[in-house]
């Protein structure tokens, strides 16, 4: 058995004080996470593992939301005891509030970009074939036409220079690939079309939903379901931009966590 990891782990701002555990989306990395954390919150504690099968982490099994949390919970207990706001992209919102509902004393705050949780099955499927036919790139500049094509498009372009240097790497042939364990990323897939679980009742949480993603990551029903559940701890933003919130929008992202950090008890 796999058992429970020590992960990758990048680390930003001051070595003491209030955590933020920043966590990336699906085929990412925690140095994601370094220019929002540099230029726009260099007084705050943000720690960014890769997670399991990401990055520099292994990549061993079960590849499934509960391991990635059993991952966290270690990650935490050697970095503070106390409990820490997470900000979460994607893949890593719905990790986000998989931990908030397993270990509610572990949290204080949520933000979660553009959440990708309890999606449509036959859409993860489709996802995950195509990865499949797909898993690699001739060259570096294939790579950078593909993150073009997607919602990169509008980034800033050295934030995916950024991202090539760290995350593209040889896959043999004289081809590249991202820095990921590809079996554990197809059933990483599979759980995003898990049924949601909602964070405590009690817990401050943001929602940031990407308005230029179609169809939406954040589905009506899981808004709906927040709603019902937070009530006035819910608050919920409508971002012109598309799926890569933090690094599209990174003045805005940073004062929702400013504000996560100054609102929510340690």
């Amino acid at each position: 058995m796999g058992g429970v990891l020590d992960l990758h782990t990048h680390r930003f701002g001051p070595a003491t004080g209030p955590v933020v555990l920043a966590l990336h989306g699906l085929t990412g990395h925690g140095r994601r996470w370094e220019a929002l954390a540099r230029e726009q919150l260099p007084q705050v504690r943000v720690i960014a593992p890769d997670l399991r099968g990401h990055g520099r982490s292994p990549g061993v099994p079960p590849w499934d939301f509960e391991t990635i949390v059993a991952d966290l919970v270690r990650l935490l207990a050697a970095e503070t005891s106390e409990p820490v706001v997470v900000l979460g992209h994607s893949f890593g919102a719905a990790v986000g509030v998989r931990l908030a509902h397993r270990h509610p004393e572990l949290v204080r705050a949520l933000v979660l970009l553009d959440p990708a949780i309890g999606l449509d099955a036959d859409f993860m499927l489709r996802i995950a074939e195509s990865m499949l036919e797909n898993p690699d790139y001739a060259d570096a500049e294939a790579a950078r036409f593909d993150k073009l094509e997607t919602a990169w498009a509008e980034l800033d372009p050295r934030v995916l220079d950024a991202e090539l240097a760290e995350h593209l790497v040889p896959t043999g042939a004289g081809r590249v690939g991202w820095r990921l364990t590809q079996p554990a990323i197809i059933s990483y897939w599979g759980q995003l079309a898990r049924d949601f679980v909602l964070p405590p009742a009690h817990l401050p949480t943001t929602v940031v939903q990407a308005m230029k993603v179609d169809p939406p990551f954040v589905t009506p029903e899981f808004r709906a379901a927040l709603s019902a559940r937070l009530g006035d701890r819910l608050t919920v933003h409508e971002f012109d931009c598309d799926h890569m919130v933090a690094q599209a929008r990174p003045a805005e992202t940073a004062a929702l966590v400013r504000a996560a950090l100054a609102a929510a008890p340690a």
